[in-house]
Formats: C-alpha cells, structure tokens, sequence
C-alpha cells in the first residue's frame, strides 16, 4: 500500500474513532450520534462537495491532502456552533448548492492553487455546510455526539475522493487527465442543478 494512502487512511480513523467511544451504552448519545453520521449522506449536495473536497486535495497532492480536508472539517464545525449559537447564515442552502458547482469546475479545470488558497476556498463553504448540519439536528440529540458524528461522516466522504484522486494517480497520464475532467464536470453539472432547484 502506497505510503501516502496508508497516511490518510490512518488520519480517517483518528477522526472517526471519537465517535466509536460515545457510541458505547452509558453516554446517552446513541442517538446523536447516529443522527450525526447520517446526516451528511443524506442529502446529494453534501455528499457531493464533501467527496470533491477530497478529490480536489489528491489533485494538489503533498500537503493539501490533509491540509484541505482539515480546514473544511475545522470551518464546518465552526459553522455548526454559528448555528447552535442560533445565528442565522443568509443564502445558506443556496451556498451548499453553489460549493458543489464551484469544486467541481476548479477540478475540472485543473485549477492548482495554493494549499493555502485551496484551504480558504473550501473553508468558506464548510462554515455553511455546517451550519446547514447543526440546523437540522434531531431535538432530542446530543450536540457533541452529533457534531461528531456528522465530522466523522464528512471524513469518510473526504476520504472516498482522496482515494479516488489517488487511483486515478496511478493510471496513464492523458487517461487521468481526461477522468479528472470528467469527474469534475460532472460534479460541477450537478451542482448547477442543485443552485437551480432542478435536483
């Protein structure tokens, strides 16, 4: 196994196993915590722009392939406690919509910006993300078993792209370029879509 997939395969189960200890009888989270970690596959727009993220920092490799993920982890969170802090986010669900067509064209393009930039880029979107999250958590949920189990979740979706973006690595070079594209095309199409309401 590739040292750099066996890296991010470990960092995966970093984020998820805090969520495995609340799962245990005893914390009265069960039901957060389920809730949480199925929140984010729930909806095709969340799915979407989580996966891409992943791919989009296996496309910059090096650094990024931690670094862009994390920064939409940490941003997410924030936008969740935005939320429960019962701050509104104007044109939240219009955001969520707009990050799904905005990753997928920057991949499909090619476009290699900075690690840096790319964190900004899809930090922005995280804080909607997780704002949208936290404002349809169950009532009766446990706040942390919920935040954690949908960060758990987005990892997972994270780490479907970044080992999709590592795959497509290894093949042929015009080959890779050309399912890079069309990868991003289509994600960028559907998130058109969605900012449409035609999804």
């Amino acid at each position: 196994m590739p040292r750099t997939t066996l890296r991010v395969l470990v960092a995966a189960g970093l984020v998820v196993a805090p969520s495995l200890a609340l799962a245990h009888p005893g914390h009265g989270a069960e039901f957060g915590l389920a809730a949480g970690l199925a929140h984010p596959w729930s909806g095709v727009d969340h799915m979407l722009a989580m996966t891409a993220v992943g791919l989009l920092a296996a496309r910059l490799g090096g650094r990024a392939l931690w670094a862009v993920p994390m920064a939409f982890l940490g941003l997410m969170a924030l936008g969740a406690i935005v939320s429960a802090a019962g701050l509104s986010l104007p044109f939240a669900e219009a955001a969520i919509a707009l990050s799904v067509a905005v990753f997928g064209f920057a991949i499909a393009a090619r476009i290699a910006p900075p690690v840096v930039a790319a964190m900004a880029l899809v930090g922005v979107f995280a804080v909607f993300h997780g704002h949208g999250h936290a404002g349809v958590m169950p009532a009766n949920a446990s706040a942390l078993a919920y935040g954690i189990g949908f960060l758990a979740a987005t990892a997972v979706l994270h780490g479907v792209g970044i080992g999709v973006g590592l795959v497509l690595d290894n093949v042929q070079p015009v080959l890779q370029r050309r399912a890079v594209r069309v990868c991003g095309m289509a994600i960028g199409v559907l998130g058109i879509g969605l900012v449409l309401g035609a999804i």
